[in-house]
């Protein structure tokens, strides 16, 4: 779910320019695919075997819907580095510097808050109510398993670590894992220098400027039919 992208945009000739940790939803990524799929096969089939309003219907529909679900299953990402963190959301662009994020909270969404108490989603990051159940029951389960010195309660099968291997697997949810390491760089980040500045918002207008086209086009021709 991690993988290393381009350069901080800080650029300071004192010390080596920081990568960018991304954190990205996998489940995301393939049902947005799977709905472009669809949706490109609907809106050809029309394109090219309608008749009469149909091929006109079927564009406005394609330019309507292909940049929103581009934008809620493909785009949302999280960039962190030493200095910022960046959240790119379905609508906006928001950039953090550790200094000003007050708290990464997790309840029913995964959220950052500002220092103004400003709160935003971090769209890339979901949370899982099955898979933190289901790491519930897991952690239940090794603790069952275990005898009081956290060896395995089993008899005749020593583990050669003093624990038993099944107890050993991570049992947090990965987006909780995420969020945790989230908060230990903006824990050890936050009063450093080139981690200070101001927070800034950007509307994504490459998003919103198609699907708003298409939106009009699609209504102009409903009411016109």
């Amino acid at each position: 779910m991690t993988t290393p992208d381009h350069q901080s945009p800080h650029s300071d000739a004192s010390r080596p320019e920081a990568r960018d940790r991304i954190y990205r939803s996998p489940a995301g990524i393939a049902g947005g695919i799977l709905l472009l799929i669809i949706a490109g096969w609907l809106g050809i089939d029309g394109l090219i075997s309608g008749t009469g309003r149909t091929p006109w219907l079927a564009l406005a529909a394609l330019i309507l819907v292909v940049p929103l679900v581009t934008a809620f299953t493909l785009r949302p990402a999280v960039y962190a580095n030493e200095d910022r963190l960046r959240i790119r959301n379905p609508l906006r662009v928001i950039v953090l510097p550790w200094g000003k994020v007050a708290s990464l909270r997790s309840h029913y969404s995964n959220e950052v808050v500002d220092t103004s108490g400003k709160k935003f989603q971090l769209w890339a990051v979901p949370v899982s109510l099955r898979a933190r159940k289901k790491a519930a029951k897991q952690q239940a389960r090794g603790t069952a398993g275990r005898g009081g010195d956290g060896r395995t309660s089993s008899p005749g099968r020593p583990s050669p670590f003093g624990r038993g291997a099944a107890t050993d697997a991570p049992t947090r949810p990965q987006t909780d894992q995420v969020m945790d390491d989230l908060r230990t760089l903006a824990e050890a980040r936050a009063t450093e220098e080139s981690a200070q500045g101001e927070v800034s918002v950007r509307w994504a207008y490459e998003v919103i400027g198609p699907a708003l086209a298409g939106a009009l086009v699609l209504a102009i021709l409903l009411a016109t039919g």
